[in-house]
């Protein structure tokens, strides 16, 4: 049987394969509110993260996003319960106080009936939301940040190192977190109260400028913001192709992710890609850099990337001749099934987590091998700073 390669400099895969594999889930989610299905998304996004990633901060924050998506859950359930729903329902649960509300307020209501098929509405609206919260968490898991930025347009380059400066400013803020509170956990100080948040929280801060005062100082001696003189028609081509072809992107995007939208979509998605992709060539001559051994597109980033495309080609195909399973109903409530198609198709999400290099942090359960936690180590400045 073959094996995917363990994971080095020369055969890592491309961080772009990994978001456009997740942004293939997130539109196959976009097109369906089954609750099995958005469940199997979920889980098909969650198998791939934990076979490859790897133990680094960025790649910590697919729980978090877990979490996130469970809660959207929550805050639709609630503001369904208590704003009302235009559902119309026959199966009463509860009704609550109903607030009166001034004449201009008419259409919303505070209180009143809460049925079964609002909550159920609101359940099923809320998780295709978290399904592509969790996609989208799965790319930050997966994909590199850095390595990310190394692989976007010159035009693009300034944008994309305040991205990645904000996504791994706040793993490293809980790391130290960690680090600070273990260590007076270690010395029998307490670590939870108002007190010990104050005592922990001065030093976290103080860490976090040192780290921006460094990271501003490298990017000064490595030339960030050095630009070069190009031409004004040039500059403005560049912005026509730009603007132009990101809105085409943005409405061949909504008629993709509309109910009836998916014959033109697709036509202005791959039109506004194209004139994006010119403008951003052509911006790119502005920004003076090199590319320091460059990421290459090779054919497992060509599978991983494929699968996603193939889940969400799949899923909108789906949609024309299975509607009503992709979509259950309830008003008649109707419990959801599993529809055999759709689900096979996003299955297909899957491939990764078998052509995908496997990260060297990465081994299977039963070998792993049980090590102590190693001691942990506090820097003689933090350690002034910690009472």
């Amino acid at each position: 049987m073959i094996r995917a390669p363990e994971a080095n400099r020369s055969n890592a895969l491309h961080a772009g394969a990994w978001w456009l594999w997740a942004l293939g889930l997130a539109v196959a989610a976009s097109r369906t509110t089954n609750p099995l299905l958005l469940g199997l998304i979920v889980a098909v996004a969650g198998y791939v993260v934990a076979a490859r990633r790897t133990d680094a901060p960025w790649a910590r924050s697919y729980g978090a996003f877990v979490k996130l998506g469970l809660f959207v859950v929550f805050v639709r359930v609630v503001f369904s319960v208590v704003l009302g729903s235009p559902i119309p329902g026959t199966h009463e649960l509860v009704t609550l106080p109903e607030l009166p509300l001034p004449d201009w307020a008419q259409g919303v209501r505070i209180g009143g009936r809460v049925t079964a098929e609002q909550l159920v509405f609101a359940v099923y609206d809320g998780a295709k939301l978290a399904a592509l919260l969790i996609c989208v968490g799965a790319a930050n898991a997966l994909a590199n940040p850095a390595r990310l930025l190394k692989s976007l347009p010159g035009a693009l380059y300034e944008a994309g190192v305040a991205v990645v400066v904000a996504m791994t400013f706040a793993p490293n803020m809980v790391a130290d977190v960690v680090r600070l509170r273990t260590a007076r956990r270690l010395r029998g100080r307490p670590t939870g109260g108002s007190r010990a948040v104050l005592q922990i929280g001065l030093p976290v801060l103080e860490g976090a400028l040192e780290r921006s005062v460094a990271v501003a100082a490298s990017m000064d001696a490595r030339g960030y913001g050095r630009t070069a003189r190009v031409p004004a028609a040039v500059r403005r081509t560049t912005n026509v192709l730009t603007l132009g072809g990101l809105l085409g992107v943005c409405a061949g995007s909504y008629g993709l992710l509309a109910a009836e939208g998916a014959g033109y979509g697709l036509p202005l998605v791959g039109v506004g890609l194209a004139a994006a992709a010119a403008g951003l060539w052509l911006g790119g001559r502005r920004t003076v850099r090199t590319r320091y051994r460059p990421d290459r597109w090779g054919a497992r980033a060509w599978l991983v990337a494929g699968s996603g495309a193939v889940v969400a080609a799949l899923m909108i195909v789906a949609d024309t001749y299975a509607p009503d399973a992709l979509r259950p109903g309830v008003v008649p409530l109707v419990a959801p099934y599993l529809p055999v198609w759709p689900a096979l198709s996003v299955l297909v999400g899957l491939v990764p987590a078998f052509v995908a290099p496997v990260p060297a942090s990465v081994s299977p359960p039963d070998s792993a091998p049980v090590s102590a936690s190693p001691p942990v180590s506090v820097s003689a400045s933090e350690e002034s700073r910690v009472p």
